[in-house]
């Protein structure tokens, strides 16, 4: 995976190998991406940018993306608790 400096994007790229733990940049929160995905349907991106970013977003597909992301983050780092919480509990 291929992250690029925004501002500099041609000349000054950092790429990162993506293993079991990401690497994490000094400057991380600082750090903006762009993303390309590929071979993503066009019937999938109208429907999720009519039903999703339309619906909740006021139409920003860029920022639907972002919140379902941290979302989704979020969400498995409280399953990932969970289980932790329970495989305690047993021991």
């Amino acid at each position: 995976m291929r992250l690029f400096n925004k501002s500099n994007h041609t000349t000054a790229s950092r790429v990162i190998s993506m293993k079991k733990k990401t690497c994490v940049l000094a400057e991380e929160d600082d750090l903006r991406v762009d993303l390309t995905f590929h071979s993503v349907p066009a019937r999938l991106l109208s429907e999720f940018a009519e039903k999703i970013a339309r619906t909740y977003y006021d139409g920003n597909v860029n920022k639907a993306i972002q919140d379902l992301l941290c979302k989704a983050i979020a969400e498995q780092d409280f399953v990932l608790s969970h289980i932790t919480h329970i495989r305690s509990t047993k021991t």
